[in-house]
């Protein structure tokens, strides 16, 4: 059985950047670039303003290329509180956009997006680039590392969110068959 194709956007959330990167694919087959940039706001400017200003773009971003799915970083605790809070607030103005129009939201960590696009958790961001440029047949690394970092997230929710959601279905289909006992072990097929 041959899997469906998936769009996936990619947030890379960041107050002053916050990457976007579009890709269709699915697993085990060659992956395609839709769109990849950034949305900058000035760091001086009210904060309000700036996250009006990234929702606004997120919006235009999913008129325009209409993903199946938003792939957003999850937000991991770093030593500058004043970053994390950034992160987090434009992380909540994407999965905002995306549950407004009911579209699925994936987070992944940061070390599960390395691994995915490079093999490593550990990989670093020019790493990162060199194998996004590779895995779309890019003729250059996309920049700034925000772009790339949003296209890798996308890369990694087309390799293992979309297997992870049609497990979910099967399950589910299996449930509602009843071949699952109320103690929740199942019967034989």
């Amino acid at each position: 059985m041959r899997l469906p194709e998936l769009r996936v956007l990619g947030v890379d959330p960041g107050l002053t950047r916050c990457g976007l990167g579009a890709v269709q694919g699915r697993p085990g087959a060659p992956l395609s670039l839709v769109d990849v940039g950034v949305v900058r706001t000035p760091a001086g400017d009210d904060i309000g303003a700036r996250l009006v200003a990234i929702e606004r773009e997120i919006e235009r971003w999913l008129d325009e290329h209409r993903p199946d799915v938003l792939a957003v970083e999850r937000v991991f605790a770093q030593h500058n509180l004043r970053t994390v809070m950034g992160t987090a607030q434009a992380s909540a103005v994407a999965i905002t956009c995306a549950a407004r129009r009911g579209l699925p939201v994936a987070l992944h960590t940061p070390s599960e997006v390395k691994a995915a696009v490079t093999g490593s958790g550990t990989a670093d961001k020019k790493q990162v680039g060199l194998m996004v440029t590779r895995l779309l047949r890019l003729t250059a690394m996309p920049k700034p590392a925000d772009a790339a970092d949003a296209l890798a997230l996308a890369i990694c929710h087309v390799w293992r969110g979309g297997s992870a959601g049609r497990v979910a279905e099967a399950l589910a289909r299996v449930k509602a068959s009843g071949a699952v006992r109320r103690d929740g072990r199942g019967t034989a097929l």
